[in-house]
């Protein structure tokens, strides 16, 4: 293994495995997690997002290697729709082999992989993840489900202009998008941030990275992976290294170069993010097949992530 790629994963790798420790022992009870994920998410997060934005020019940010990874995002959603028709459960496995944890392993991995510049780049992506996947998931789902009543006797038909104005609300009122907006609306005034306003945010930020992987290895000790274990493993592959693949192609064919394309092929093998599973809930459709593949992914990311990140070496 390349001595930089295992310095950046190692520490990754130990500190899911201590969350992992943690939550077999039982130190940290089941009932505790959605408030340790509260405290990630609503103050933890919003405060290494807002500070890592808030001294970056917009000319810094890199859309063209984001529009990569979701161009080659949209053309692996649609070849899982192609191939296992148009439904809701064709729908939501489609976004489990497209929606990374880009927030949760990303930030982490892709800061002490890449630095600075390299976190401007995985933050311009993380700004538009939620907005533009999420809310084209939910079109297609809504599609799928009025198409799937049609299909039945007089069932009704969901407002579909309601239910994607409210996919838009919740991804742009969101305690990731807004973080990032508002720093980089900061960044553009050229004011300085009070010492006593980023030492504190400082601080919050530098807890994100542990809090947040330990969490994870919480959540895989407390994952029943059951009898899904063979199409868990078929998605993870499908997510963590065709994923990236295509994202690579479409990247060399759209003239990205550089640490750009290496951090968008990274940020494309990172394992199924956990809204993937929020998704399975709501439309009730392979709820035990996506926890087990947001798991297997998760574990199996130590091997992919680890080859990923040395092959993208060459891009340099």
């Amino acid at each position: 293994m390349n001595p930089s790629v295992a310095g950046a994963l190692l520490p990754v790798v130990l500190l899911i495995g201590a969350g992992f420790l943690a939550g077999r022992r039982g130190w940290i009870q089941p009932g505790s997690v959605k408030d340790l994920s509260n405290l990630i998410f609503l103050l933890l997060a919003p405060a290494l997002l807002f500070r890592a934005m808030s001294t970056v020019d917009v000319s810094q940010l890199r859309f063209k290697a984001v529009s990569a990874y979701f161009i080659g995002s949209g053309l692996l959603f649609a070849l899982t729709m192609v191939l296992r028709g148009f439904n809701r459960q064709a729908a939501v496995l489609a976004l489990a082999n497209t929606y990374s944890n880009t927030v949760m392993i990303g930030i982490p991995l892709i800061g002490l992989a890449y630095g600075a510049d390299g976190m401007v780049v995985l933050l311009t992506l993380i700004s538009l993840h939620s907005v533009v996947l999420l809310t084209s998931a939910t079109v297609v789902l809504e599609l799928a489900v009025a198409h799937e009543q049609a299909r039945s006797s007089g069932a009704p038909r969901h407002a579909m202009a309601r239910t994607v104005l409210k996919a838009v609300r919740n991804a742009i009122i969101h305690p990731v998008p807004i973080p990032i907006i508002a720093g980089l609306l900061f960044a553009q005034t050229g004011l300085a941030m009070p010492e006593w306003v980023d030492k504190p945010l400082a601080l919050l930020g530098q807890a994100f990275g542990p809090v947040a992987l330990v969490m994870v290895g919480i959540t895989l000790a407390n994952t029943p992976i059951g009898a899904h274990w063979r199409g868990a493993a078929v998605q993870s592959v499908v997510k963590n290294f065709l994923h990236p693949m295509v994202v690579a192609g479409i990247g060399w064919l759209l003239g990205v170069h550089g640490l750009p394309l290496a951090v968008m092929v990274v940020a494309a093998s990172l394992p199924m993010g956990a809204n993937v599973f929020l998704f399975s809930q709501r439309y009730r459709t392979s709820e035990e097949l996506v926890t087990a593949s947001v798991a297997v992914s998760t574990v199996l990311g130590l091997v992919t992530v680890t080859l990923v990140m040395a092959l993208v070496t060459h891009l340099y």
